[in-house]
C-alpha cells in the first residue's frame, strides 16, 4: 500500500476500534450496574443493553447515503458527537429510562457505512479488500479487549465512569478523523462498499443471502441474551465479585482467539468454508445448552466461555468472507449493507427478548433460548449451498458506451476462472468475481482503460 493507504487503514482502524470498545466494554458490567438504577426491571436491562443496536440498524444507511451528498469527514464527526452525547446522557442518569436514551443515542451516531466509504475513497481498488480487512481485524480486538477492559474499569471509576470514558474516546475519534484521517481529493459512490438502493430488491431474493443475515442477526441477538446473564451467573452463582470478572475472561479470550485461527485457514486456504461454518454453529449451540447445565461451575462456565467465543470469533470471522462470496458482483456494498442492518438489529432483539426471558424464566432459561436460537440457525445453515471461492476484484476500464460494455462484459466472462461480471457504464467500472487459483488479478490490466 501507498504511505496514504497505509495510514487511512490505521486510522480508520483506530477510529472503528474506539467506537467499538465504546459500546462494548459496559457488556460485562451493566447488568450488575443496572439492578441500582430507578425504574429497572429485567427486561429494561436487556432493552439498555441493545438499545443501540436498533437506532444503528434504523440510520447506518441513510448516513451513508448523507455522506455521499455532504462528505465522509462531516458525517462521521457528527456521529461522534451524537455517541458522545448519548454517553453522557448514559453517564448522568440514575434511572433505567435515562440510560436506555444514552444508549439509543450511542447507536444514533452510526458513522460505519460513512467510514467504510471513507476507506474505499482513499484507497485504490486493488488494495481496498486489504484495508477493510485490518478495519475488520480491528473490531475483533477491540470486542475482545471491551470484554476484558469492562469489569477491570468498573472496579476503579464504575459503570458511570466508563461511560464518561466512552465520551472521552468519541472526542479522540474526533481529533482522529480531524488531525490523522487522510482526506480524500474527492469522494465519490463505490457499489463495492456502499448500498445501492436500487440493488435491495435483488440482494433481499437471494436465498444465500438471506441465510447469512439471518446468521449474524441471530449470532449478536444471542450475544446480548447470554451477556445479560453471565455477570449474574459469575457473582451469584459462584460467588466472583464483579472486580474478578476480568480473569475469567481474558485467558479464556485470548485462548479462543489463539484456537480459531486454524480453522479460519482451513476454510478459506482449504476451500471447506461450508463443513467448519456448519461445525462453528453446532459448537456454539453446544456451548450454549453447556451454559444451561453448568453455570454453577466455575470450571464449567470458563470451559463453556471458551467453546462459545471460540465458535462467535470463527463465525464472526466467516460470515462476511461468505457475504462477500456469495453476492452478486456489482451488489457487495449492497450486500453488506442489509447484513450490517441485520446484525445491528439482532443486537437489539437479542437485549430486549433476552431480558424479557430472564425475568420469567431465569439465568437457565436465557441459555436455553439462546440454544434454541443457535438451533434454528444450524438448520438454516445447513441448506445453504457451497460457496464458490470467487474474489472480488474491479476493473477501472474509463469511458465506455452500452455496446462496448457488452462486449467486454462477454470477453471478461469468457475468461476462465471468472465467476461473474458486471460493468457499470456510469462509472466506468467492472465488477468481477474470480477464482484467484485459476486465473491472476494481474491478468485483467490489459482491460483497464478499456
Amino acid at each position: 500500500m501507498t504511505p496514504i493507504e497505509s495510514r487511512a487503514a490505521v486510522s480508520l482502524a483506530g477510529l472503528f476500534s474506539l467506537r467499538m470498545l465504546g459500546l462494548f466494554m459496559i457488556l460485562p458490567v451493566f447488568s450488575l450496574y443496572a439492578e441500582n438504577l430507578e425504574g429497572v426491571t429485567p427486561t429494561l436491562i436487556g432493552v439498555a443493553i441493545g438499545a443501540y443496536g436498533l437506532t444503528q440498524a434504523l440510520l447506518q444507511v441513510p448516513f451513508g447515503m448523507l455522506s455521499d451528498r455532504i462528505g465522509r469527514k462531516p458525517v462521521i464527526i457528527g456521529g461522534l458527537v451524537i455517541f458522545a452525547v448519548g454517553s453522557v446522557v448514559a453517564a448522568m442518569s440514575d434511572t433505567i429510562w435515562g440510560v436506555i436514551v444514552g444508549r439509543a443515542l450511542q447507536g444514533s451516531g452510526a458513522i460505519a457505512a460513512a467510514i467504510m466509504a471513507l476507506a474505499a475513497d482513499l484507497t485504490r481498488e486493488q488494495k481496498r479488500l486489504r484495508i477493510m480487512a485490518v478495519i475488520g481485524m480491528s473490531i475483533g480486538v477491540a470486542f475482545a479487549l471491551s470484554m476484558v477492559l469492562g469489569p477491570i474499569l468498573n472496579s476503579f471509576v464504575g459503570v458511570q465512569g466508563i461511560f464518561w470514558l466512552i465520551a472521552a474516546l468519541a472526542l479522540v475519534g474526533i481529533g482522529i478523523t480531524l488531525f490523522w484521517v487522510p482526506t480524500p481529493e474527492k469522494s465519490v459512490f463505490h457499489r463495492d462498499a456502499e448500498p445501492v438502493p436500487a440493488l435491495f430488491g435483488r440482494v433481499l431474493a437471494n436465498s444465500d443471502l438471506l441465510r447469512l443475515d439471518a446468521g449474524i442477526m441471530i449470532l449478536h441477538m444471542i450475544l446480548m441474551a447470554v451477556f445479560i446473564v453471565i455477570p449474574f451467573a459469575l457473582r451469584d452463582f459462584i460467588g466472583l465479585d464483579s472486580d474478578n470478572h476480568s480473569w475469567v475472561y481474558l485467558p479464556v479470550l485470548l485462548l479462543a482467539m489463539i484456537v480459531m485461527i486454524p480453522f479460519v485457514v482451513i476454510a478459506e486456504n482449504r476451500r471447506k468454508m461450508k463443513p467448519v461454518f456448519v461445525a462453528a454453529i453446532t459448537a456454539l449451540m453446544l456451548s450454549l445448552l453447556g451454559f444451561s447445565q453448568l453455570y454453577h461451575s466455575l470450571i464449567g462456565l470458563s470451559l463453556m466461555l471458551f467453546i462459545f467465543f471460540t465458535a462467535f470469533n470463527l463465525l464472526e470471522a466467516t460470515l462476511p468472507s461468505l457475504v462477500a462470496k456469495v453476492a452478486p458482483a456489482d451488489s457487495k456494498g449492497t450486500a453488506m449493507g442489509v447484513y450490517s442492518t441485520s446484525q445491528f438489529s439482532g443486537a437489539f432483539l437479542g437485549g430486549s427478548i433476552g431480558g424479557w426471558v430472564y425475568s420469567g424464566y431465569g439465568v437457565e432459561g436465557v441459555f436455553l433460548f439462546a440454544t434454541g436460537a443457535a438451533l434454528l440457525w444450524l438448520l438454516i445453515a445447513i441448506g445453504m449451498e457451497r460457496p464458490q471461492y470467487l474474489t472480488s476484484h474491479l476493473v477501472r476500464v474509463g469511458a465506455i458506451d452500452g455496446a462496448q460494455a457488452y462486449e467486454l462484459q462477454a470477453e471478461l466472462s469468457a475468461i476462465d476462472g471468472v465467476g461473474d461480471v458486471a460493468v457499470d457504464v456510469e462509472a466506468g467500472i467492472a465488477y468481477l468475481k474470480i477464482d484467484t487459483q485459476v486465473v491472476e488479478p494481474s491478468a485483467f490490466n490489459r482491460f483497464a482503460e478499456y
